[in-house]
């Protein structure tokens, strides 16, 4: 895919604000419409099983929704979001730390997922030429433009020594809004989630949080009828449909057309995406 600088009069306003912008922006892709909201998702390379849950749930549950989510397409969250939001039909924009030609795309474990952006109408955005192969401080240069891309930064794990508490701090000095994840008390992974906390961040545990923080007042309220995303199976839209009223799952498999197997995958792809949720031994929609 053709890869091209951005003329200043593209750049998201935000990048023009921030103490140290770059010098030139090269893109390969699709950059979201101007009114879209963009989220940086940053956190642990080594993520553990609880921020991979988490990260997924809560991109899962913005769908249908004009939210873009920015990352650096690094192993761990990065990866976990970039893939969340495909999975939700949301656009996203990786930045890593490398160019954006294929041949130093890195890490090179996430060459097919950075093609999967692309693929899905997403964008690869990097302040260097698109040949600059990174070094050890192009990290952190990097996060400044996830931070000044975005409206919001959204930490999903921090030990206590992660660079990923300079990206976060940074968004206090940029005026961005910093949302967290609460942790286990003595989960060294939440040092920087619950430090954040404490200083002000928004803790976040559904996704209505994160449509707060950036102002998009959630479908259901604007007009009744939440947007589904427009890659859902059959068996996925029957569920759907079903659960006009709450159905226990038992009504569910009774009524369904489908075998219960192929059901019960329905109901679980739709609870991860955020649509529905059980409740007093009921299923209903969200």
């Amino acid at each position: 895919m053709q890869i091209r600088e951005l003329a200043r009069e593209e750049w998201p306003q935000g990048l023009l604000e921030i103490p140290k912008p770059p010098a030139q922006l090269w893109l390969r892709g699709t950059m979201p419409p101007r009114e879209y909201k963009r989220l940086a998702v940053v956190g642990s390379r080594a993520l553990s099983r609880y921020g991979k849950d988490a990260c997924e749930r809560l991109i899962l549950g913005l769908a249908g929704y004009p939210v873009s989510i920015v990352s650096g397409l690094a192993l761990g969250a990065d990866a976990c979001a970039h893939k969340a939001a495909l999975l939700a039909g949301l656009h996203t924009i990786a930045m890593p730390g490398s160019g954006i030609a294929d041949a130093v795309i890195g890490p090179r474990a996430n060459y097919g997922l950075a093609q999967d952006i692309l693929k899905a109408g997403g964008a690869l955005l990097g302040e260097h030429a698109p040949d600059f192969k990174p070094y050890r401080a192009s990290f952190p240069e990097r996060n400044r433009l996830m931070v000044g891309l975005s409206d919001a930064v959204f930490v999903i794990e921090a030990g206590q020594k992660s660079g990923t508490l300079i990206t976060a701090r940074l968004a206090g000095e940029y005026n961005r809004d910093l949302l967290v994840i609460p942790h286990r008390i003595g989960d060294p992974h939440g040092f920087g989630p619950h430090l954040f906390a404490r200083l002000g961040a928004a803790l976040v545990t559904e996704p209505l949080h994160i449509l707060e923080a950036l102002g998009i007042p959630p479908r259901e309220a604007a007009d009744g009828n939440r947007a589904l995303p427009c890659d859902l199976s059959e068996d996925e839209l029957a569920v759907w449909h079903r659960l006009e009223e709450p159905q226990e799952r038992d009504e569910i498999l009774r009524a369904g057309k489908a075998g219960a197997a192929d059901l019960m995958t329905a109901l679980v792809s739709l609870e991860l995406r955020g649509l529905i949720k059980e409740e007093f031994g009921a299923w209903r929609r969200i």
